[in-house]
């Protein structure tokens, strides 16, 4: 997860490349393995497209000003991702998607519903980034693979609903926001930020 708002840096570095990998290598990739119902692939696939997703955010800070594309392509390539990975496990794993639809529903609803806000609105896909959201991703991340490795399903239950309240917060950022905003904190850092005058990128 990345980035705030600056044009003037180079748009492919490292952070970037690690981003496009899951935009334009993991998500087709999944999909294929998923078709060909190979399950172990398509895994070993979903452990590296979360895994890009973790750390291009932290190879971001740690290399440079953070920029407008590098945000952005984050952006399209977590709705890429995430689109590829419901339809994938639906396709391989259509009992344990049946069995456990609420969560489901539920997690694919929390990545899709504020970016069709955000587009709406502003005519992009919005990149907050939120404290909750990276921490939904995070839990999302662990419940989906126990769950898919014949875990248990209460992690990727609690997943859910953590990802049920980072989408509110979300969709409430957006509402509170006149122009699009890149790694926004929270809905009470855009709040403080509001409050003193000033915008809530990097709030």
């Amino acid at each position: 997860m990345k980035r705030a708002a600056n044009d003037d840096t180079p748009r492919w570095s490292l952070a970037n490349a690690l981003t496009a990998f899951r935009l334009v290598i993991a998500a087709p990739l999944m999909l294929v393995f998923a078709i060909a119902g190979q399950r172990e692939f398509f895994l070993w696939m979903l452990v590296a497209s979360f895994f890009t997703d973790f750390i291009d955010g932290t190879v971001a800070r740690l290399s440079g000003p953070p920029s407008r594309f590098g945000a952005v392509l984050d952006s399209w390539a977590d709705v890429t991702a995430y689109v590829a990975i419901a339809i994938s496990v639906w396709l391989l794993w259509p009992e344990a998607v049946r069995r456990e639809w609420i969560p489901f529903t539920a997690i694919v609803a929390s990545f899709v519903a504020p970016s069709l806000v955000g587009l709406a609105k502003f005519g992009l896909f919005t990149s907050y980034h939120t404290l909750l959201v990276k921490a939904a991703v995070a839990a999302t991340a662990v419940g989906l693979l126990l769950l898919l490795w014949g875990g248990p399903a209460w992690p990727f239950r609690l997943a859910a609903a953590l990802a049920g309240f980072a989408a509110l917060e979300e969709i409430a950022i957006t509402s509170v926001l006149e122009e699009p905003r890149s790694d926004v904190r929270g809905i009470f850092a855009v709040w403080r930020a509001r409050r003193r005058g000033g915008g809530a990128g990097n709030a």
